[in-house]
């Protein structure tokens, strides 16, 4: 592995290397190089990812599960091909156990409606976080709305950390499910899931885990994270928009009914009813994402083998770290969640005293400096901070030190032409 330049956090991490490897960062706005600083929100395509779905789209592209004919046999094994990597990725114990959804908003929604219609009911509890977003929050809402259960929040504490020893007590009350994010896409916080989970399993209660911020950044063992359900989406990745992964224990899906209707996820129809597939199967109906599907398998075979996933850990948290210690120059500026140390993995969300966050964002922009800006789909997290929006900086693989230092004099910027 070459040597890391000036603009790697440390060691040998390939920067240079790695950059090349993703074609809008060629690019050009307002007469600067795209810093781009958006990744919570989606990263780039990496170009492992586009030429696997060019190449599935020129020269094999079919119907899969369906044809006896050599394209149709092509397209099933790239696209159960992508499955097996991604259960390798994520250390399923069978293949089976992952499932291809839209994103990890409808694996939630999928895990909401086959599990918890089927599990939960009138007066039973579901605990969340006060820091999740709104995709494992409103399936839940909607859930209790239709079965009369109740919502327990588990609140964090000043430094955007979860309170577990309140959780514990919410946990003693009985409930049937926790849903949790394993890295908070605002505070940037990382959740000890394994503990958390064995508390909830202790409590009787099944562990429903957002990790659609954690997976691009740090090495995934469902296993040992002791979770029943964790869901994943592609395009946060290096992977395309439009897919995302469920994983789920086995006996846990095998005993979930059918979200959709209809295609593949059948093993029989007739007049009097329905036998339903097998999973994964079952709940994959109709014509599945293909080619994203095999444009995400690819996209994880790349972290695997050219960086491995504990060098990209090494990486996002050294370019969090940086841009902590960088933005606590800037006058006038409040970080959100925890500060540097092992409880900080993700983002860094930020506001200015006296500019609004969507006036940080624009400013940066003619820089060439792409950041989020916005209440970040976690109003509740919003409303316990206090405030309605912040400006959020999420890095991605290829993010350098470089950029975060054209970061913090875009908000100096800023703050001149607030005259402050």
């Amino acid at each position: 592995m070459e040597q890391a330049t000036a603009n790697s956090p440390a060691g040998a991490f390939p920067i240079e290397r790695v950059r090349e490897q993703f074609p809008l960062l060629a690019r050009e706005i307002g007469g600067a190089p795209v810093a781009y600083l958006d990744s919570g929100a989606s990263s780039q395509r990496v170009l492992a990812s586009i030429e696997a779905v060019d190449d599935y789209e020129r020269r094999h592209h079919s119907n899969v599960h369906r044809g006896s004919h050599t394209l149709s046999a092509e397209a099933t094994e790239a696209y159960e091909g992508a499955r097996n990597i991604v259960a390798g990725h994520i250390g399923a114990a069978d293949r089976r156990e992952v499932l291809f959804v839209r994103n990890a908003t409808e694996a939630l929604n999928l895990v909401a409606r086959a599990w918890g219609d089927a599990n939960v009911g009138a007066g039973d509890r579901i605990v969340l976080t006060e820091m999740e977003h709104h995709s494992n929050i409103v399936p839940w809402q909607q859930l209790a709305e239709r079965v009369g259960a109740e919502i327990d929040w588990a609140p964090i504490d000043d430094d955007g950390v979860l309170d577990l020893d309140a959780l514990r007590a919410l946990l003693e009350r009985g409930p049937k499910l926790l849903a949790v994010a394993h890295v908070s896409n605002v505070l940037g916080t990382e959740n000890p899931l394994a503990e958390i989970s064995a508390m909830a399993h202790d409590a009787g209660a099944i562990v429903v885990a957002d990790g659609a911020q954690a997976a691009p950044k740090t090495a995934l063992d469902v296993a040992a994270l002791g979770v029943d359900f964790y869901a994943i989406t592609g395009h946060k990745l290096y992977g395309p928009t439009g897919i995302g992964t469920l994983w789920g224990k086995l006996d846990l899906l095998r005993a979930m009914p059918p979200f959709l209707g209809g295609g593949s996820m059948i093993r029989k129809v007739t007049r009097e009813g329905t036998t339903y597939a097998d999973v994964p199967a079952r709940f994959e109906a109709g014509t599945p994402a293909i080619a994203q599907a095999i444009g995400m398998g690819a996209a994880f075979e790349w972290l695997d083998t050219e960086l491995g996933m504990e060098a990209v850990r090494d990486h996002e948290r050294a370019m969090a770290d940086y841009t902590l210690e960088k933005l606590a120059d800037v006058p006038g500026l409040k970080v959100f969640g925890p500060p540097r140390g092992p409880e900080r993995l993700g983002p860094v969300s930020f506001e200015i005293d006296g500019i609004h966050a969507h006036d940080v964002s624009e400013i940066l922009d003619r820089h060439g400096i792409a950041v989020r800006a916005g209440h970040h789909c976690a109003q509740v997290l919003m409303d316990r901070l206090g405030i309605t929006a912040t400006a959020r900086a999420s890095f991605g693989v290829y993010t350098t030190t470089e950029e975060i230092d054209r970061l913090v004099d875009g908000l100096e910027d800023a703050r001149r032409v607030f005259g402050l």
